[in-house]
């Protein structure tokens, strides 16, 4: 298969295109690198199209790679026929080549095989080859008791399971059934007898059924656990009406078979193998494909989900270089205190008891006025996690007392924050803070700037996926690692305040040369440019060329060291400014000038278009951050716990998750609730990502509050039918759609998901 070609085909673009960009993925650039720079190399492709060629060129070389595997093994037993090879060499799936193989693939011995060993396969090809033969009588003559056939019976069993085989390895037949089977089967879900009790979490599955081939995701990954943990039997059924799709799918077995009557002798037996050859082997190996087949779609779209949801987290708008107060709550082990300053370097850390049972209200309003008076202190970061609301309002009355101080105090997720405390890097970066105390230095550091914190943190830790711990864990961290990537290298890093954690997430540079760029810069005090970064140890010039456009050096030697321009296309900028007669200061900002100016004009053999256009639109802005500007939602005062809350209530809040089934918003009582997508919005919402996003800052409207199951159904229509506010002061049963998802995650959102509800 010519690879290149075929990803050419998929992505509707030039196979030059695509072979400039593979050349480019097979020398070590990156996504961001080439999406960036390489614009002329590979005709514009942007980082969608090219993560989405990355992905493909993995899968097809896979293929190709077991494409020659199975040729060889074949080709080494003497079967390959020209026919055979061209269907090999044109399959384009892993599916299909495999179906092909099966007949050849070495297997342990089966009862066909046995059979063969014992001479009967020309009883087999006999009775095939002429229907007018008795099968009983013809069987006679394969009596051999030395090798295991003892009469007629056992004869005509092993030719039975000869043909059986050949028609299970049958590779158009199988393709046809397995695929008619997914346009019709039904996956049903009952309980495993005695185990009611123990899969309470999975009772919307105890006697379910629905169409296989419309599952969602993350009911799918539900019904697998349940599964897994042996409280659930997962039975495919050919269709809605079982008996009568098992009767229409033998019949093709027997017309494969040429069974078109049962009026000559050996038809009846064929007829009767063609039911054993589907229902024994066919469906059973379809009924093991077709799960698997929606086990990994619903892992992709769950990765899919994940991905997105961090990409809307790592890209949160940051609250800028402020001295910031971090607060990590706590009831018993008291409000963990970290004040930072405005490039994140640790001032000081404390531990205060405004809760119970010390409850030093006063002692703690007095120590956090202290530490903000004397590092002027702006921002106050306070985790979400147990007792957050209690430390907000021990910062309220802070503020009500010192209305002389200018601070502002915002909630912030705290997920991944202990993760990351007792973490190796935590430890190399404070080995001397006490490991509850980091956890504050990361939820001050987070609202500062939360890319260059979570990227400290393994992503599966910062739950913002579903079952990501049931997906497949190789495709989850590739994915999510592009996405880091991409993220880091959109927004772009300061070279002279970023962490070691953050550094090796640029194109190009490595763990151990990211510490040595922060190595580097300690010994030798901050990098006055760019061209200072090859004199790091073991950074050369590939990883310069890859590395340097992403990395900025603010307030340097040179203004375009702290923009997007590439070091190699600087001499664009020096012919504009010879040709316009301004220096790089008087050029950079000026809109309107900038845009009077014809980018063909600057073009060369080395520049293109794309390029030069790209050098005018940053220098407009150089350096421009891709985040959003900085809000922070305000909870509503006296809404602490779920208690607090009553239907019809309007608050604000900020969604932290989005699922296929809707959106989580936070609204500030400890436990997410959930906006079902059916109220996101006044029209119909197909995919919730097209209306919020993790981070976005929403009013809602409580419909439902379930004191005991502790789930909170809200909505963010304008118009809400006030039938669908349940008052009551009696916690309320929820109607729930068979099978919503019952998932486990890492997180302070994990009950949310847990109960998502269907209104």
């Amino acid at each position: 298969m010519d690879v290149i070609q075929r990803i050419a085909e998929e992505l509707s673009v030039k196979s030059q295109q695509v072979a400039a960009a593979v050349a480019l993925l097979d020398e070590g650039a990156t996504v961001p690198f080439i999406s960036r720079y390489r614009k002329e190399a590979t005709g514009g492709l942007d980082d969608t199209q090219l993560r989405m060629l990355q992905e493909r060129l993995i899968y097809l070389r896979e293929l190709n790679d077991r494409r020659k595997t199975i040729l060889d093994s074949i080709a080494s037993q003497g079967k390959l026929s020209p026919e055979l090879e061209t269907a090999i060499l044109e399959a384009d799936t892993k599916t299909l080549l495999e179906d092909l193989y099966l007949p050849y693939k070495p297997k342990r011995r089966t009862k066909a095989q046995i059979a063969r060993e014992a001479g009967l396969e020309p009883l087999a090809d006999a009775l095939l080859a002429d229907r007018g033969l008795v099968p009983e009588q013809e069987a006679v003559a394969y009596i051999n008791a030395e090798m295991g056939v003892a009469d007629a019976a056992a004869a005509l069993d092993g030719a039975r399971q000869i043909i059986m085989e050949r028609i299970s390895e049958d590779a158009d037949l199988l393709a046809e059934l397995r695929e008619r089977i997914w346009r019709k089967g039904i996956l049903h879900a009952s309980v495993v007898s005695g185990k009611e009790a123990e899969a309470a979490k999975f009772k919307d599955y105890f006697d379910y059924s629905e169409a296989i081939n419309k599952i969602p995701s993350h009911r799918a990954l539900a019904l697998f656990r349940g599964r897994n943990e042996d409280l659930l039997s997962l039975t495919l059924l050919p269709a809605e009406l079982d008996q009568e799709e098992h009767q229409l799918c033998t019949q093709f077995v027997s017309q494969r078979l040429n069974v078109s009557d049962i009026s000559r002798p050996a038809d009846a037996w064929l007829a009767e193998t063609a039911r054993f050859a589907w229902k024994i082997k066919l469906f059973t190996r379809i009924d093991l494909d077709l799960k698997l087949r929606l086990r990994e779609a619903a892992e992709l779209e769950a990765i899919r989900v994940f991905a997105s949801n961090l990409r809307d987290l790592l890209l949160t708008a940051p609250a800028g270089h402020k001295a910031t107060m971090g607060l990590d709550p706590g009831i018993r082990t008291g409000v963990k205190v970290a004040v930072v300053d405005a490039t994140g370097k640790v001032l000081a850390t404390d531990t205060i008891y405004p809760h119970a049972p010390k409850n030093q209200w006063d002692q703690s309003i007095s120590v956090l006025a202290r530490l903000i008076k004397q590092h002027q202190v702006s921002l106050v970061s306070i985790g979400n996690g147990t007792a957050s609301r209690e430390t907000d309002q021990l910062v309220a009355d802070l503020m009500k007392q010192h209305k002389d101080l200018p601070i502002q105090k915002i909630t912030v997720s705290e997920a991944g924050a202990s993760v990351y405390s007792a973490s190796e890097l935590a430890a190399k970066e404070f080995p001397d803070l006490d490991v509850s105390l980091r956890g504050a230095v990361s939820i001050a550091r987070r609202l500062q700037d939360p890319l260059a914190e979570l990227v400290k943190i393994d992503p599966k830790s910062i739950g913002v996926g579903q079952y990501q711990h049931d997906v497949n864990q190789v495709q989850l961290a590739r994915m999510l690692d592009t996405v880091v990537e991409d993220c880091v290298n959109a927004v772009g890093v300061d070279v002279n305040t970023a962490s070691a954690a953050l550094l090796k997430q640029v194109s190009g540079l490595s763990a151990s040369i990211s510490e040595n760029i922060v190595a580097f810069r300690n010994q030798n005090g901050p990098f006055a440019n760019r061209s200072q970064l090859k004199k790091v140890p073991r950074l050369g010039d590939k990883a310069f060329e890859q590395a340097a456009g992403f990395l900025r050096v603010m307030n340097g030697d040179n203004p375009l060291d702290a923009s997007a321009v590439h070091p190699e296309a600087y001499p664009v900028v020096n012919a504009i400014l010879d040709d316009t007669g301004k220096s790089i200061r008087d050029l950079i900002g000026q809109s309107q000038f900038l845009r009077s100016l014809n980018p063909a004009s600057y073009t060369s053999a080395a520049f293109g278009l794309p390029t030069v256009s790209d050098i005018l639109q940053e220098l407009e802005k150089p350096g421009r951050d891709p985040r959003p500007e900085f809000k922070s939602v305000q909870f509503k005062e006296g809404v602490e716990k779920i208690t607090d809350l009553q239907p019809g209530m309007r608050l604000e809040g900020v969604v932290t998750n989005v699922a296929n089934f809707g959106a989580f918003v936070d609204i500030g009582v400890h436990q997410d609730g959930l906006v079902h997508i059916s109220h996101l919005a006044d029209d119909f919402v197909k995919d919730p990502r097209s209306v919020v996003k993790t981070g976005d800052m929403v009013n809602v409207r409580v419909l439902e509050v379930d004191v005991a199951r502790q789930r909170i159904s809200l909505s963010m229509k304008k118009n809400v039918d006030n039938s669908e506010i349940v008052r009551s002061e009696k916690p309320q049963k929820t109607s729930h759609k068979p099978g919503k998802p019952q998932p486990i995650l890492q997180n302070s959102m994990s009950n949310a998901f847990a109960k998502a509800l269907k209104k």
